[in-house]
């Protein structure tokens, strides 16, 4: 039943195979996805350290809380940072806590490490950008502050001098949304812009006191920082010595290199819990149990067993790195009759593997997305403005195919609606055959389609947990964004406001693979 086997020549290169002893201490719910730790580090912690927010309010005053507590390190990991008045408070933020850090006596122990997307955040170069809003942390505190902008390696040559500016964020992006302040780590699909502060619903999960997984996700960020090019206190950007240059370099050469230290933090990370788990698992057999425990006790650091696994999943196939996509399309195979998937996005456009996988397996189907009305690119200017009603044809045509199949009851498709919001959240819920709780959700940035598979470098966290506390937290987050929703039907398509221009028709299967 180990299908991800044969997924495994996918990945570039190969992660080798480490045998862990058998996971007494884990219980058997949680047992049938540990073959995920094969391909990534796997993470215990308490359930008591994940905590599941639900609005944009509580995200954006839970970073402005974050910062200004942070004492070693501030990473944030974001498509973009938007130039408005609550985006500048964050600034501010930073501005405070690094001050602080300054004052302090000896030398300031706060690193601040910020990646963004370089053709998303220098767009606008004549006015305000995301570069221009932290060029003052830049020249305030330099040996601080470190401003990384990823540029894929895809937009080069002719094709980088004909493409306009947004039209160029097609070709591929810096999509990870991670926000780490010390050892606490926000897990998003929100970027740092003000309508996901306000009134755009995405998801968002705490992990508190989790050192390691914010090591991890630190040197990740790291690793794509080395590789990108960093922003200088005149606004210029340059490349670190004597690494080659993304656009400018050789592409095969840039690649090999980026997936290589990008393979380095996944492997060492994995080898490092591989080494803790085996510690813990000979530390609980039978008379080694209570020294091991009156060392723990002694030194201060006993601490709940785990009951909870974090599994970070990477997809960045510029780089040939296929994580996120082998975990995924195996969960959705392995998935077994009377299970329940309840899969969001906010842009729907599943790749083709997903869809057969969706369309072919024995599982029932929730599938909520964007309504037209609150999709990001609803009432947008020129082109963009087509791109809902590009949306709308796909959800047609994948909404034809389950009625050709006969599937309408396995398979359900429900459209989010909310008066003056817009729709951004990504992810699935795993209920098991019987359960009425999910054991397994993935969150993070990836959409589920064509750009998240083969363009954009993505990051996201497929939680485990037997805890029943926590499942009911995810349940409940389920529940809050189905409730806005309404099922799709034949007459979904009829209403005047779903009618579809011939161009568009035409057009949307020539230009898919770009949004």
């Amino acid at each position: 039943r180990s299908s991800w086997l044969f997924l495994a020549p996918l990945l570039t290169p190969p992660v080798p195979v480490i045998t862990a002893p058998p996971c007494l201490l884990c219980p058997e719910g949680a047992h049938r996805f540990q073959w995920i730790r094969n391909l990534v580090p796997e993470f215990g912690i308490s359930s008591s350290h994940v905590k599941v927010l639900s609005s944009p309010v509580e995200f954006y005053e839970l970073l402005k809380v974050q910062i200004k507590a942070a004492k070693q390190r501030v990473v944030m990991a974001s498509l973009y940072l938007g130039t408005g008045v609550l985006e500048q408070e964050l600034v501010d933020c930073l501005e405070e806590t690094l001050e602080k850090s300054l004052q302090a006596k000896g030398s300031p122990d706060l690193r601040v490490s910020i990646l963004l997307d370089y053709t998303r955040g220098s767009r606008g170069r004549s006015k305000k950008n995301s570069r221009t809003m932290l060029l003052p942390l830049l020249q305030r505190f330099p040996e601080q502050v470190r401003v990384s902008l990823f540029h894929t390696p895809n937009l080069r040559g002719l094709l980088r001098l004909l493409i306009p500016e947004r039209f160029n964020e097609t070709i591929g992006l810096q999509h990870i949304k991670v926000y780490l302040f010390d050892d606490n780590v926000i897990l998003s699909g929100a970027n740092l812009s003000d309508l996901y502060f306000t009134n755009r619903q995405d998801r968002y999960v705490l992990l508190q006191d989790s050192p390691e997984i914010a090591d991890f996700f630190t040197e990740l960020v790291d690793a794509i920082g080395d590789v990108s090019l960093q922003l200088q206190q005149d606004d210029t950007v340059q490349m670190m010595e004597g690494m080659i240059h993304p656009y400018q370099g050789d592409k095969v050469a840039y690649c090999e290199i980026a997936n290589r230290r990008v393979m380095e933090v996944i492997n060492s990370a994995r080898t490092r819990q591989e080494l803790l788990h085996t510690k813990t698992f000979h530390s609980s057999q039978p008379g080694s149990s209570l020294s091991s425990q009156q060392g723990s006790q002694a030194s201060g650091i006993l601490k709940p067993e785990p009951d909870t696994w974090i599994y970070p999943l990477i997809q960045m196939k510029p780089f040939g790195i296929q994580i996120d996509e082998m975990v995924t399309e195996t969960l959705l195979t392995e998935a077994e009759r009377d299970a329940r998937i309840y899969l969001t996005t906010g842009y729907f456009n599943l790749t083709q593997a997903y869809m057969d996988l969706i369309l072919g397996t024995r599982a029932e189907y929730r599938i909520l997305l964007a309504s037209p009305e609150v999709n990001g690119f609803f009432g947008a200017k020129g082109v963009a403005g087509a791109i809902p009603a590009a949306y709308v044809y796909i959800e047609h045509q994948f909404y034809s195919e389950v009625c050709y199949l006969q599937q309408q009851e396995r398979v359900q498709l429900q459209e989010y609606s909310r008066t003056g919001w817009t729709f951004h959240a990504k992810g699935l819920w795993l209920y098991l055959a019987g359960s009425d709780l999910p054991c397994l959700t993935l969150i993070g940035s990836p959409n589920f389609g064509y750009r998240s598979v083969h363009r954009d470098l993505e990051a996201q966290v497929a939680i485990v947990t037997e805890n029943k506390a926590l499942q009911q937290q995810l349940h409940q987050e389920q529940e809050q964004l189905y409730l806005c929703s309404g099922v799709v039907s034949t007459s979904t398509f009829e209403q005047p406001n779903r009618y579809v221009k011939l161009w568009v028709k035409l057009v949307t299967p020539l230009i898919k693979n770009f949004f």
